[in-house]
């Protein structure tokens, strides 16, 4: 590649941030990163209509979450400012009037009325070759009734001309030859009535302008693409144009669909990757970092959602999906969304990733339940416990408060119908044992209850599950004897006395 790679992410600050979104990002600074080049956060805010405040901070606190480092962008600045729409939108109108001028675009006046009117009476109406001269607009129009109806501020748009029967072709870096018959594109918007552009006009300028190199977005954008080329024709751009990819999109989990904000409320999983609070109706959409999952794990499952390196390896760190990352490894058929698949890449990065960012994950969700933990390797020794059991961070506290506090209840049904006066009679020989012996290491432990079992002629088996249920309260946890161990003597001793009176009861 002789041109610098420069990328850019282009979302709408129009509500949260979906997958498709963060996939769509995580890929073009994959492919930034592996080449030594830039990754550009610009925000597409030209449809005001659909602007919702607080969205763009969103957006860019996602990305901060998921480690995707912005080298310019709204936040950030960067020799190419500004990087919202809305402040370049003098621009634009600069652009339009010159493809006016030279016949590539005109004006249109008829109204949002006139045109539902056509589209009620005409089947398949297209605002095209085929009923443009019908229409209101400066081809249609003699010269002197357009200045008459600009000079009286009747509002128009800029439309461009699509050309007839003309076939416009390029090479998408993933899907190979693409090519499309004019005859068949409508006269897209290029600027709308109150001056904004439309994302046709605003991304090929924007692209150009920001010397962007590359062009990665879904595959949603595909009939889009023919405009956006006529355009760089036009403008004269043809050799700056960029290398384009329209990537797979993420499909519902049975295959059928695009995946959606509705699939996730109905199946009960995330498809934003922070919940997202939306001002305007006050819903709550939940998101992947809230559910509990580590944002090493997020971008792992992502990256493989439409890409492989073909091989067999499934944990990568970014580090290496920088390094390994390839363009030609996206696949063209669309990927599948399984969350019990993006639990299982959790649950694997739960185990791996370092400790230090492990304690300071369950600290902070520790906090929350008002528990402050003063002894950092006594956290340290839980995490080590626990963390090959959790699936989500979010389970932390169940899978760990009997470490914080003695438990409230406990699961008598499964004591109660097996408890005998010679398992309680074992138990409080426990305590003496427990109470006299030099050694507190898990190993010594578990010697001393097995031994003390033989001695009362008891099956080690039917006293363990009660001892568990005395520790934590259920039939659940790790190892019981590291329980024991790392909860100390003495508070063992008072977890033993306390749940013998709730079972003698």
């Amino acid at each position: 590649m002789n041109k610098r790679v420069r990328v850019r992410f282009a979302p709408s600050p129009t509500g949260g941030l979906h997958i498709g979104g963060v996939r769509t990002a995580l890929f073009n600074y994959l492919f930034a990163r592996h080449h030594g080049g830039d990754f550009i956060l610009r925000i597409e805010d030209t449809d005001q209509s659909r602007f919702v405040e607080g969205a763009e901070q969103y957006i860019i606190d996602c990305l901060e979450w998921c480690g995707l480092k912005i080298d310019e962008g709204p936040h950030t600045g960067g020799k190419y400012a500004p990087y919202r729409q809305s402040e370049r939108k003098e621009r634009y109108r600069h652009y339009a009037e010159r493809l006016v001028l030279e016949g590539y675009a005109y004006y249109a006046f008829d109204t949002s009325e006139e045109l539902e009117k056509n589209r009620k009476e005409i089947p398949d109406f297209q605002y095209g070759n085929v009923y443009r001269m019908q229409l209101r607009n400066s081809l249609s129009l003699s010269a002197a009734h357009v200045k008459e109806l600009m000079d009286n501020n009747i509002p128009y748009v800029i439309r461009i001309k699509m050309p007839e029967a003309e076939t416009v072709r390029f090479t998408d870096m993933i899907r190979g030859d693409v090519s499309f018959d004019t005859s068949n594109l409508d006269d897209k918007v290029l600027l709308k009535a109150d001056g904004m552009p439309t994302y046709h006009l605003a991304v090929v300028v924007d692209d150009y302008l920001m010397d962007i190199s590359h062009v990665f977005r879904g595959e949603e954008w595909l009939p889009s693409a023919p405009v956006h080329i006529l355009l760089w024709d036009y403008l004269g751009w043809s050799d700056a144009m960029p290398q384009w990819a329209h990537l797979p999109l993420i499909l519902k989990p049975d295959g059928h669909g695009k995946l959606s904000k509705r699939d996730g409320d109905r199946l009960g999983f995330p498809v934003f990757a922070m919940d997202w609070h939306d001002p305007k109706s006050g819903e709550v959409n939940s998101g992947f970092r809230d559910k509990g999952f580590l944002p090493e794990a997020f971008i792992n499952m992502l990256a493989l959602l439409g890409w492989n390196e073909g091989t067999e390896q499934e944990i990568f760190t970014v580090d290496e999906l920088i390094q390994k990352f390839s363009i030609e490894r996206v696949s063209k058929a669309g990927a599948k969304f399984d969350y019990e698949k993006a639990k299982w890449f959790n649950a694997e990065w739960i185990k791996k990733i370092d400790p230090d960012i492990l304690r300071d994950k369950f600290t902070a969700i520790l906090k929350e339940k008002g528990i402050s933990v003063k002894d950092e390797t006594y956290l340290e020794k839980v995490s080590g416990l626990i963390k090959d059991r959790l699936i989500l961070l979010n389970d932390f506290w169940d899978q760990s408060s009997f470490f914080f506090e003695p438990p409230l209840t406990y699961d008598l049904d499964s004591v109660k119908p097996r408890w005998t006066e010679q398992k309680r009679d074992f138990f409080n020989s426990l305590i003496g044992a427990f109470s006299s012996s030099e050694s507190w290491e898990s190993t010594d432990l578990e010697l001393l209850f097995k031994s003390g079992a033989e001695s009362s002629s008891i099956k080690t088996g039917e006293v363990m599950l009660p001892f568990r249920i005395m520790l934590v309260g259920g039939k659940f946890g790790p190892q019981v004897f590291e329980i024991a161990a790392l909860l100390g003597r003495e508070e063992t001793i008072l977890r033993i006395e306390k749940a013998l009176k709730a079972f003698n009861v």
